[in-house]
C-alpha cells in the first residue's frame, strides 16, 4: 500500500491555508486523499485554494480568538469528522530591534504565533488522545532554534511554539498522538518578500542585495520552497513516522539542525 492510499479518508485542518506554506501543505494533504478544512482571516485567498480541489473546504476564523477556533473546530467535523491532523501554520512577522518594539507589537506578534498555535491544537488534543490517534504538526521556524537580530519577538515566540511541542509530545507520547515541528528557513513566499521590502527600506539596499544576503543564510545559497515543507508534513501523517514526536525537523539547508 502506498503512503497516500494509507493516509487516505483522513481530515485535516490546516490554519493559515490561503497562502504560501499553509496553501501548499492543503495542495499536498488533498492531493494524498485527506479531507483538508483550511482557515484564515481573509476569505478570498482561501476561497481561491479551495477552488484548485474539492477536498479542500475553506472557512474564515482567527486563530488568536478562542470562540472563533472553537467554533472551526464545530463547523469542521459537522461537515467531515474529527480532525486526525492539526497543523498549527498560521504567523506573521515584522522587523524592529528589541529596543524599538513596542508592547503592542510584542502582544500582537506572540498572540498570533504562540498563543494562536495553542488555540489551534488545544481543542483537538482530548478527542485524538480518545481516539488513540492523531497527529499535530507545527510550523515553527528556524527562529525557534537559533537567534536573529531585529525579530526578538518572533524568535521568541517561536522558541515557545518548540517548547509547547515538546511538552505536548510528552504529554501525548502513550496515547498514539505525535507532536512535532517542522522549521524552515527562510521559504520563498508572501512573508519573504515582507522581509524584503522592511530591508530596502530600512537600509537602502536593492531588492537583489536584500533577497541575496537573506538566502546566504541557508548553506545552500538558495530559498526553502513551500512545496518541501508541505512534503515534509505529509511524510509525518503517515503511519511510518508514528515513532517520530518530540521533533524539531530543519528544513533549513544545513543552517540549523
Amino acid at each position: 500500500m502506498s503512503s497516500a492510499a494509507a493516509i487516505s479518508g483522513r481530515h485535516a485542518l490546516v490554519t493559515g491555508g490561503g497562502s504560501g506554506v499553509g496553501r501548499a501543505i492543503a495542495l499536498a494533504l488533498a492531493g494524498a486523499g485527506i479531507d483538508v478544512t483550511i482557515c484564515g482571516r481573509r476569505v478570498e485567498p482561501l476561497a481561491e485554494v479551495a477552488a484548485q480541489n474539492k477536498r479542500i473546504f475553506a472557512i474564515a476564523a482567527d486563530v488568536t480568538d478562542e470562540a472563533s477556533m472553537a467554533s472551526l473546530y464545530e463547523d469542521a467535523e459537522a461537515a467531515r469528522g474529527p480532525l486526525d491532523v492539526v497543523v498549527a501554520n498560521a504567523g506573521m512577522s515584522g522587523s524592529a530591534s528589541a529596543q524599538r518594539t513596542s508592547l503592542a507589537d510584542w502582544q500582537r506578534t506572540l498572540d498570533v504565533n504562540l498563543t494562536g498555535v495553542f488555540l489551534t491544537v488545544k481543542p483537538a488534543l482530548a478527542g485524538m488522545a480518545a481516539r488513540k490517534t492523531g497527529r499535530i504538526i507545527f510550523i515553527a521556524s528556524t527562529a525557534g532554534l537559533k537567534g536573529y537580530p531585529y525579530v526578538a519577538a518572533y524568535v521568541a515566540a517561536k522558541h515557545g511554539v518548540v517548547g509547547l511541542m515538546r511538552a505536548l509530545a510528552v504529554e501525548t507520547a502513550k496515547s498514539g498522538v505525535t507532536v512535532n515541528a517542522v522549521c524552515p528557513g527562510f521559504v520563498e513566499t508572501e512573508m519573504l518578500e515582507g522581509a524584503v521590502r522592511r530591508i530596502v527600506e530600512t537600509t537602502g539596499r536593492s531588492a537583489e542585495q536584500a533577497r541575496t544576503s537573506l538566502a546566504e543564510t541557508n548553506p545552500q545559497g538558495r530559498f526553502i520552497q513551500p512545496e518541501e515543507i508541505a512534503a515534509a508534513v505529509l511524510y509525518l501523517c503517515n503511519d511510518a513516522a508514528g515513532s517520530i514526536t518530540g521533533q524539531t525537523i530543519s528544513i533549513s539547508g544545513g543552517e540549523t539542525w
